[in-house]
């Protein structure tokens, strides 16, 4: 196998494996991997509109969010309200049933966290983090990562 190969198939498994941990840990409160990072954006940002929120997703980068918040909506975590100064402009923000959501979702997310610092150093997460920027350079996810990390 060559290393580029290996390295594209460790990056999948890892992935996959922290998805499935993630979601496993999310199905107590009836949400997806995705559903959650929506949750948790929006509680770090209070309110966004669909495209600023599109902006911030690295599950759906590149891409409308539209979908995943009308689910959200409808299981009472998000709520639509027209702009103040734009009426056809909708901005998103968590009911209460979210918010408090999004207090168990960050308590699953610690604990995933916790077991991969548990595993790997923090100083060899970073030096890998950083090694794998530059696969990403001028992607969507790489532009959501970044406003992520601002």
């Amino acid at each position: 196998m060559r290393p580029a190969e290996l390295l594209r198939y460790t990056v999948l498994a890892v992935q996959r494996e922290g998805n499935r941990r993630l979601g496993a840990a999310l199905v107590e409160l009836g949400l997806t991997t995705a559903q959650a990072e929506v949750v948790r954006v929006l509680s770090q940002h209070r309110e966004l509109t669909l495209a600023g929120l599109g902006e911030l997703l690295i599950c759906e980068s590149g891409g409308s969010p539209s979908r995943l918040v009308d689910r959200l909506v409808i299981g009472g975590y998000v709520a639509r309200a027209p702009g103040a100064s734009d009426r056809r402009q909708v901005i998103l923000s968590l009911t209460a049933r979210g918010a408090e959501v999004s207090d168990r979702i960050a308590t699953i997310e610690r604990q995933l966290y916790d077991h991969i610092e548990a595993v790997m150093p923090e100083s060899v997460a970073q030096t890998i983090s950083e090694n794998l920027r530059p696969l990403l350079a001028g992607t969507p996810a790489d532009a959501a990562l970044e406003r992520r990390r601002a």
